[in-house]
């Protein structure tokens, strides 16, 4: 704790103000969020007439006097009929509202079919407990690259996602460039991304997958495609070797500590993959899935005390003395 308090941790508010929109998906940044948020306004609109007219019918006949007869029993035919007539285009109308939210949702489905069909960038997504894996494929297996809890894809462009699971089932969504699809072990599911304008978007798990379901979000950035390029070649690099002493005392600890055990870093002999990739963590914008926001306060904390942060991860709290802690910091900050 004592740790903890010198290094500061800091509040992870701050990187959601750099989100693009407000991250609903009635604020929609690609084809498919329009298709889906033209949809829910769809059903909306309909749903709003029907509750008017069912409100109005009621005022009807909350206010309306009905004629007293004389003989309790007696029975007004024609008020009859006139109430079976009424019944009969209630239910008339109900079948029509369905037959009509089933249409409009087959199209809205035809139309995100179509959506990608000619992507060319293909991006591997495997859903973890509570973290997100990516894996850019490529025909050339020395071109592939794997980081984690953020996408960067090419904006105007159709990029198609291969969700999976390795655990238990998660849901993944980005609000504003499209709807949930689930990541079920065992099943392979996809998707089809497109962002048309440049910008963060932040995700998130929708499925219930455990303690920290809440703590298991994602950022998918889009940008321009020289950017995006030149971000693709930077990831395919090696870790840089650290220029102070401090940082390659740490690349030492880290090398000979518990981390090489789950932790891949490009260039160096640490190539498990039961964690976060981490060959360019400091130039992620989060950390622990968007829990944190990246800075040398939160990362020392995460790193002293992971369990404080987000219980139940699997990244276990190790002992370390604050000369050992800050010579790792000092080192995972080259990572990028």
């Amino acid at each position: 704790m004592k740790v903890l308090a010198r290094v500061g941790l800091t509040s992870c508010a701050g990187f959601l103000t750099g989100c693009s929109g407000v991250q609903s998906a009635l604020d929609p940044h690609g084809p498919a969020g329009e298709e889906l948020a033209r949809l829910i306004w769809s059903f909306t609109a309909l749903c709003t007439v029907i509750w008017l007219m069912v409100m109005g019918v009621l005022a009807v006949a909350l206010v309306r006097r009905r004629r007293q007869a004389a003989d309790p029993l007696e029975t007004d035919v024609q008020s009859e009929h006139a109430a079976s007539r009424a019944v009969l285009m209630a239910v008339v109308a109900t079948g029509l509202v369905l037959v009509c939210l089933t249409v409009l949702s087959f199209f809205a489905n035809r139309t995100l079919a179509g959506i990608g069909a000619d992507a060319e960038l293909t991006i591997e997504v495997t859903g973890y407990q509570w973290w997100w894996a990516v894996r850019y494929e490529n025909s050339e297996p020395s071109r592939i690259v794997t980081t984690a809890n953020e996408i960067h894809i090419p904006s105007g462009e159709p990029v198609r996602l291969v969700l999976k699971s390795q655990d238990v089932i998660h849901s993944f969504w980005v609000p504003a460039l499209h709807g949930k699809l689930d990541l079920v072990p065992g099943v392979v599911n996809t998707l089809t991304l497109q962002a048309d304008r440049n910008g963060t978007y932040r995700g998130q798990c929708a499925e219930y997958c455990g303690a920290q379901h809440a703590h298991m979000g994602v950022l998918v950035i889009a940008q321009p495609r020289v950017e995006f390029d030149a971000w693709y070649e930077a990831q395919l690099q090696n870790a840089a070797e650290p220029s102070s002493e401090l940082a390659r005392q740490g690349r030492d600890l880290f090398l000979n500590r518990p981390c090489v055990m789950c932790h891949k870093v490009q260039g160096t002999v640490a190539a498990s993959n039961a964690g976060p990739e981490l060959t360019h963590v400091a130039s992620r914008k989060t950390l622990a899935a968007g829990t944190l926001s990246m800075s040398r306060g939160n990362l020392a904390a995460w790193i002293a005390d992971p369990q404080s942060i987000k219980p139940g991860t699997r990244m276990p709290t190790m002992n370390l003395t604050g000369d050992e802690l800050n010579a790792i910091v000092a080192y995972v900050e080259t990572l990028k």
